[in-house]
């Protein structure tokens, strides 16, 4: 039996943090990438669930982070049938390139931690964790997700992986914004640090890194939403999916702010 259904819209903002009206929207994205002409990895098999229910259950995935021994049940399907869903639609739901922008346009960029299972990516970090370095670019001005890095492994640091995960010539040709963390990144707007001779910062320049990080906490205001999808405070996958999981929920947390 079913239990979680699209059909019924008090189960779309709990499970997925969108409104009906958001969630239908994300839905005929869907639709128009292909995911209603997926079948159920066999030709002539078609999926038991609709497409906005098994949209609905990668949304439910990523926000709860159960297991898909928890998650079948509730949508009446198998837990590897779920598995079928998350594999082919997860891609689809990916946030879409950036086509156009403002030549005046701020992007901010920051890295998090993801602690992720599989160790073939991820490495011991600076919380004691197996985790990957995950970057995220966002607008200044909108907030909205303007790209995510490839992730690498979260022993790594910010100025290294900012080069090596490709976000870097996502955003070139554009003003960034980080923290002091990005040193040796040619074009990256970062705070004054104090003289190596221990003298103080002059008061010009107090003033603009408070200006500075006022604007940088944008960013770091989007990475905390961004893990209220807890796939992101867990990842258990493969390493390989933490990319796509990851522009997924880049693309829901866009539509959740545009309103």
């Amino acid at each position: 039996m079913q239990v979680i259904s699209a059909s019924r819209s008090e189960w779309i903002v709990p499970f997925t943090g969108l409104q009906p009206g958001q969630f239908r929207r994300l839905v005929r994205v869907v639709a128009e990438r292909g995911g209603d002409t997926i079948a159920d990895g066999r030709p002539g098999r078609q999926w038991r669930l609709d497409l906005a229910d098994r949209v609905l259950l990668v949304a439910t995935y990523w926000r709860t982070n159960l297991t898909m021994r928890q998650i079948g049940p509730l949508f009446g399907v198998s837990h590897s049938a779920a598995h079928r869903v998350v594999d082919s639609l997860g891609p689809l739901l990916a946030l879409a390139p950036v086509r156009r922008r403002r030549i005046d346009q701020i992007a901010i960029v920051d890295g998090t931690l993801v602690p992720t299972r599989d160790h073939r990516l991820a490495a011991r970090s600076k919380n004691y964790r197996y985790s990957t370095n995950l970057q995220v670019a966002i607008d200044a001005d909108t907030r909205l997700v303007i790209d995510i890095g490839d992730p690498r492994p979260g022993n790594r640091n910010d100025c290294t992986v900012y080069r090596d995960s490709g976000i870097k010539d996502t955003l070139a040709g554009r003003p960034v914004m980080a923290d002091g963390g990005y040193q040796g990144n040619t074009g990256v707007i970062m705070p004054y640090r104090k003289p190596r001779d221990g003298s103080e910062l002059a008061d010009w320049q107090e003033d603009l890194n408070t200006t500075h990080r006022a604007i940088r906490a944008r960013v770091e205001h989007t990475l905390a939403r961004m893990k209220n999808w807890k796939i992101l405070r867990d990842h258990r996958r493969a390493a390989h999916t933490l990319h796509d999981t990851a522009l997924g929920i880049a693309h829901l947390h866009n539509l959740a702010i545009t309103g």
